[in-house]
């Protein structure tokens, strides 16, 4: 119930005071973790909500990166290979790694998932960057979000259809 008041009111202050958001900022983080807790609440098998966990981890490293003065963690790559390693070293701490029938492939699904959706992450910001340097601009708006959002839905629908998870 609190969640509910919470949420309205937040929405109604988001709809009353619009602010600018860049790509891969909080607000599109928190939708992220939002829709992760949601996932994992309706049974969303492991690997699935692994992909969208380090997508999220993506998002935060580059959008972190953007914001940081110190030149040496001002590199989203190097932020998002230590989120990447402190998610996997969390689900080793808690025991949420190492199931002998939660793997595919002999990985644990969790690890997978955590590699596939940090490269696919990465890769949807790469080809997003790519597309606007041929064409001099952003194709679209948002289009810095969509494409790695797409490319990320996509290998996620892949795995769902291809595995059966």
């Amino acid at each position: 119930m609190v969640l509910t008041i919470f949420g309205i009111l937040g929405i109604c202050f988001l709809v009353i005071a619009p602010i600018p958001v860049g790509a891969q900022c909080p607000v599109c983080v928190v939708t992220v973790g939002g829709g992760m807790l949601i996932a994992q609440k309706l049974g969303v098998d492991d690997l699935l909500a692994s992909i969208w966990i380090s997508a999220l981890n993506v998002a935060i490293s580059f959008w972190l990166a953007s914001v940081i003065k110190q030149k040496f963690l001002k590199n989203g790559y190097l932020l998002t290979a230590i989120t990447l390693l402190l998610t996997l070293i969390y689900f080793k701490v808690t025991d949420q790694i190492g199931a002998p029938n939660n793997q595919l492939f002999g990985i644990d699904k969790i690890i997978f998932g955590q590699v596939v959706g940090t490269i696919t992450m990465i890769t949807g910001n790469n080809f997003y960057q790519f597309v606007k340097a041929k064409l001099g601009h952003a194709p679209f708006p948002y289009a810095k979000v969509v494409f790695p959002l797409f490319i990320v839905l996509f290998v996620t629908i892949l795995f769902k259809l291809i595995f059966k998870l």
